[in-house]
């Protein structure tokens, strides 16, 4: 008997649940993660050089902005991408993005499922934010007037997806009863909470940032009008 016409044996939860072309990965996962915390940092290496070529006088927070959109450019467009390319042959790919995304799908196997949320999600990110993240870096690094508005539109797109990512998981969970997680604590809380908590709490972070930027410019256009309040003191 063909066991793999029958069975669809891996380690993958719901149990049962249908992986299609499901191949186990070749690399430890030891190597799976040198080789993405390396790519990280020569993306941020780069990143660095560029802002500090284009504005040496930059500002600490300036830096790490810029840095934190670099890291989400290549994230986003690269590794999603490759996600929303390839999701119909994902759990058979040997491929080193293939292989990180299995790893990561321990803790959320709808990502080896054909998944509408997820892949439609994931697509949306990569066309998208990823694109603007890099063109974000871009913006920080010339100090462009529309650096707060591109910042402010791309973080609240990243933000409500996480949730949206976080309210669907746990709907599945407590109304339909299907938990796409492990048993094992460490890919819930490293993989599921800690990877994907960083866009919820930094993109919120630099809404809050971009909207008060844009009010005190708002605010001192307001001052330089002719005829208003401000204006009139500041002559008199």
């Amino acid at each position: 008997m063909n066991t793999t016409d029958t069975i669809n044996i891996h380690p993958y939860h719901p149990v049962g649940v249908e992986i299609p072309g499901y191949l186990a990965n070749s690399l430890p996962v030891r190597t799976l993660l040198v080789s993405f915390f390396t790519g990280c940092a020569v993306i941020l290496g780069t990143a660095f050089y560029f802002l500090q070529w284009k504005r040496p006088n930059l500002s600490r927070g300036d830096v790490l902005t810029g840095l934190w959109f670099a890291l989400c450019g290549f994230i986003h467009f690269f590794f999603e991408g490759y996600f929303a390319y390839n999701f119909q042959t994902i759990g058979g790919s040997s491929h080193l993005f293939g292989q990180l995304w299995k790893e990561y799908s321990l803790s959320d196997s709808r990502y080896l499922t054909r998944d509408a949320f997820v892949t439609c999600m994931e697509a949306v990110t990569a066309i998208f934010w990823g694109p603007l993240s890099f063109t974000c870096v871009y913006l920080i690094a010339t100090d462009h007037p529309l650096r707060h508005p591109l910042q402010s539109i791309v973080s609240l797109g990243q933000l409500y997806g996480d949730v949206l990512y976080y309210a669907t998981c746990a709907f599945e969970r407590h109304v339909a009863g299907r938990v796409h997680c492990r048993p094992e604590s460490f890919y819930y809380w490293a993989y599921y909470m800690l990877c994907n908590s960083f866009w919820i709490v930094i993109p919120f972070v630099l809404v809050c940032r971009s909207a008060q930027a844009t009010a005190r410019a708002f605010a001192r256009v307001r001052e330089l009008e002719p005829g208003t309040k401000h204006s009139i003191k500041k002559t008199s």
